[in-house]
């Protein structure tokens, strides 16, 4: 049968120990016979088991340098390595023919014990071959059966030949049944190998999907937010046209149409942010900074873009609390703000809508009231999953149809990453409740916040006030100009900054009222470079800014701090553009 180079090398790397071990044997047997047999004797036997002892020693060492490992080269070398190892099981039965009629009966128990210990040696040496284990017991036990029974001078020669005989069937039994247990552990090695070498190969194929999945969501995520922000341009631009006509037109249908479309536009706009949430939480690329945030400045950001929302629907928006201040990652903080109050609003017709703040348990208790529709029992487990949304007994109106249901799913997984957990109660036709628990941050150092952040309601005239325009996308551009024109605005406008600075630089050029930019500009610039020109021309004035950005990615609400403006997101509706204005030029 075929035999492995692993298999092959085992047998040979005992072959140092067994030679070891009968060299020792050799020096034991002489010792014991040298006067009883005499010299002469001995030395013939020990010359005789040197030559087999040394050609085996010189076979070892040979294969030793060998590297072929061909099944018709490693069948060789077993070959010979099984006739030696025969031979030297010989040389002992030679021994005992040899030593058995001379000296005491103790010494031919001794030379029966040294003999049959390499019987036992051989046993997990040479049970794995079934013949080769054969032929050593017969070389070595047969003379020694066969010298033992035919000694007539001792009486207990049958009896002991018997035993012997006993002896090689019992060490025949022994190897077999090593032979079969260590074939069944290297099966089991064989199969451990196996499993172990495909679960490696299925490890990096699943360590090579987790990548290529990982990959697939970065990629996945870059390609909403750039969709998102090329599909807000259009967007945006069809809000500001629809307002100018609007302005333009005294007649009602067409006001009654221009709010069709600006609900359609904030629709379309809220589903954009939600997709690209959920795209963002997906993919685990949302970063956790947690940091002391101001309740004051954070309710005043909201109050900022949800009064006009709610003033339309002729809802009351109040904030209690603002003077605390908590510890939490800004932008998640605002972000579950936004969404609690963005549905409250949307699901609420009569009343009004409270954001509150109070110490908690060592903890400040943030919620988030309305005197909505309510939800009824059996909906509250459900109303945090993905594409759920409450069908209440009233008729919904058009804009409450157009989302995803993805808002509150938004909420529980931000809640998750900054460490809590959003809670709900509500009763139908009273109005529902969201908390949430988040610690207590410390006061910054430049003084306390204001009880009453509230945002001046923004005039509906901007006659006389001077606006500088920085808009690389033709249509958002004149859009913009003819609205705020609309408005009563003298509105300069740029598509570039090569543009901007030509005017600074012109002597017709004034310091102006507002300058509103967008954040991503042609040729690598942005809309930061262009407010620096203008403040650096301007640098007796200050120059309130806006920057619109299609991108909601994050990261900008620390640049506004940083440079000092205010920030919008695609598309714009106008009354959100209004009452940003109005607050930038602190208009009552």
């Amino acid at each position: 049968m075929a035999v492995s180079a692993d298999h092959l090398r085992a047998l040979f790397v005992q072959t140092p120990v067994v030679l070891a071990g009968n060299a020792v044997g050799v020096a034991l047997t002489a010792a014991i016979f040298w006067g009883p047999a005499g010299p002469r004797q001995v030395l013939t036997w020990v010359a005789v088991f040197a030559v087999l002892w040394t050609a085996r020693f010189a076979h070892w060492w040979r294969f030793r340098s060998a590297n072929e490992t061909s099944d018709v080269v490693l069948e060789g070398w077993r070959s010979s390595w099984s006739v030696l190892a025969v031979g030297l099981g010989a040389g002992w039965g030679l021994a005992v023919w040899t030593f058995w009629p001379y000296g005491e009966p103790y010494r031919k128990i001794a030379l029966i014990l040294v003999v049959y210990s390499y019987c036992l040696g051989s046993v997990q040496l040479l049970s794995t071959q079934p013949r080769v284990f054969l032929a050593f017991l017969g070389a070595v036990l047969a003379p020694t059966i066969v010298r033992i029974a035919t000694d007539d001078t001792q009486p207990w020669h049958t009896e002991l030949a018997a035993i012997l005989a006993l002896l090689f069937a019992v060490t025949w039994m022994m190897g077999r049944t090593y032979a079969g247990a260590l074939n069944q552990a290297i099966e089991l090695k064989a199969r451990t190998d196996t499993l172990a070498a495909q679960l490696q190969v299925e490890t990096a194929q699943a360590e090579a999907a987790r990548r290529e999945a990982e990959a697939a969501n970065r990629s996945k995520t870059q390609f909403f937010a750039a969709a998102s922000h090329d599909l807000r341009q259009p967007l945006h631009a069809m809000g500001l046209f629809a307002e100018a006509l609007r302005q333009r037109s005294k007649d009602p249908e067409v006001a009654g149409l221009v709010n069709s479309i600006n609900e359609s536009v904030d629709a379309l706009e809220g589903l954009f942010g939600e997709l690209l949430d959920i795209t963002r939480l997906d993919a685990g690329t949302v970063p956790v900074n947690p940091a002391p945030v101001l309740l004051g400045d954070l309710f005043a950001r909201l109050r900022l873009h949800f009064e006009p929302t709610a003033f339309e629907k002729g809802l009351a928006l109040t904030f209690h609390g603002a003077r605390h201040v908590a510890h939490a990652d800004p932008v998640a903080l605002e972000r579950i703000l936004r969404n609690l109050l963005s549905n409250a609003i949307r699901y609420t017709q009569d009343g009004g809508v409270l954001v509150s703040c109070r110490p908690r348990g060592g903890e400040l208790l943030l919620q988030v009231w309305d005197s909505g529709a309510g939800i009824a029992e059996a909906d509250l487990p459900r109303i945090f999953e993905e594409f759920f949304q409450v069908q209440g007994s009233r008729p919904l109106e058009a804009r409450q149809r157009k989302g995803l249901g993805l808002g509150l799913s938004i909420v529980r997984r931000l809640a998750g990453l900054i460490g809590t957990e959003v809670r709900v109660r509500s009763r139908p036709g009273a109005g529902t409740v969201f908390s949430f628990n988040v610690p207590v941050g410390v006061m910054p150092a430049q003084g306390a916040v204001s009880e009453s952040a509230a945002a001046p309601v923004p005039a509906w005239s901007l006659q006389g006030r001077r606006i500088v325009v920085v808009e690389d996308e033709p249509a958002v551009r004149e859009g913009l100009a003819v609205l705020l024109q609309a408005w009563g605005a003298q509105v300069v406008d740029f598509e570039s900054l090569a543009a901007l600075q030509a005017w600074l630089d012109g002597p017709e050029a004034q310091a102006p009222d507002v300058a509103i930019a967008d954040y991503r500009l042609g040729d690598g610039t942005d809309g930061l470079q262009a407010l620096a020109l203008l403040r650096a021309r301007f640098a007796g004035r200050q120059v309130p800014a806006i920057v619109i950005s299609g991108s909601t990615m994050g990261g900008l609400e620390r640049e506004a701090q940083a440079h000092d403006f205010h920030l919008l997101l695609k598309p714009v509706l106008p009354n959100k553009l209004r009452a940003m204005l109005g607050f930038k030029l602190k208009m009552r």
